[in-house]
């Protein structure tokens, strides 16, 4: 058994073809194939339902899977701490991070790769699923998600801010001159949510049931971008983390009013999974202070000056 055969298991697992998984892997189809068959061979049980296609993963596939992306995990994790010793640190971190705290994370990574220049950084838009996902299955070095609203289980962790939420209205809305609005008010508004795959959604939805009652959106859209330019072109308004509100700006012709009763919050910060010792990659990220420039956006809500 070598690495390249559990690797290319790996692959042909993630892409769910054989030539798509040869092509990741930069090799020729029966080659991967081959190596695949060997690896059978060896272990001494079939790994892949075959037919015209590939099928999926036998139950002893999926065991081999579990182990060959920890052994890769572990090939990859001494290499990077051999290079650690002799070089400093370098290699690839690939950093899921959930849509509402990507306009952050460059605040985060600004100073991460000044201080290691020789990484670089993947952020990948991902949901908060995903992410777990990925960082179980070694895909991930870590991610950007919230902490505090739905089981995390495998993962240390590290806060980085609250989240909280506005209530973002066209300017001639009925509910534009407020100073504040409920969550039961905002529910009566049409609105722009983001779709149930998104925690956020799920958030939104759970503090609506607090204050009992169920919102119905009339247009729901997977892009942060795309629910803010809803609410800026159109008759709905939406539920928007304030922390967006300084990347994006308040568009013309709107308002963002604070939403009350209950003011909500929700932490998001880094996961990685737990494993000990830390990758280095992944214990120089946790180990790196917030820089002065996220703290500011990340204080108690103050209400943002309309346009």
């Amino acid at each position: 058994m070598v690495l390249r055969q559990l690797a290319y298991l790996v692959a042909l697992a993630r892409e769910k073809h054989f030539g798509r998984a040869a092509e990741a892997c930069h090799v020729t189809q029966p080659t991967l194939s081959a190596a695949i068959r060997q690896l059978e061979e060896e272990l001494g049980a079939p790994l892949i339902e075959r037919g015209q296609r590939f099928l999926g993963l036998t139950a002893q596939g999926e065991l081999a899977l579990e182990h060959a992306q920890r052994i890769l995990a572990e090939a990859d994790d001494l290499t990077a701490r051999i290079g650690e010793m002799d070089r400093g640190l370098a290699g690839r971190l690939r950093l899921g991070v959930i849509p509402t705290a990507l306009p952050i994370v460059s605040h985060l990574t600004g100073p991460f790769c000044a201080r290691y220049p020789r990484v670089t950084v993947a952020v990948l838009s991902m949901t908060s699923q995903e992410i777990l996902r990925g960082v179980a299955n070694f895909e991930l070095e870590a991610g950007v998600t919230y902490l505090d609203n739905e089981p995390l289980e495998g993962v240390r962790v590290k806060p980085i801010y609250d989240e909280e939420y506005m209530f973002l209205t066209p300017a001639d809305s009925a509910f534009a001159g407020l100073a504040e609005i409920s969550w039961k008010a905002a529910a009566e508004a049409p609105l722009c949510l983001l779709t149930p795959d998104m925690q956020n959604r799920r958030i939104v939805e759970s503090v609506f049931r607090s204050v009992g009652v169920t919102p119905k959106p009339a247009v729901e859209t997977n892009s942060i971008f795309n629910l803010v330019s809803h609410v800026a072109s159109g008759p709905w308004s939406a539920v928007v983390p304030r922390q967006l509100l300084p990347f994006f700006g308040i568009p013309a012709n709107t308002r963002a009013i604070p939403l009350v009763e209950p003011q909500a919050r929700r932490a998001i910060g880094y996961v990685a999974a737990a494993r000990d010792p830390a990758p280095p990659l992944v214990r120089n990220l946790l180990a790196m202070p917030l820089p002065a420039d996220i703290v500011a956006l990340i204080q108690p809500a103050v209400r943002p000056k309309n346009r």
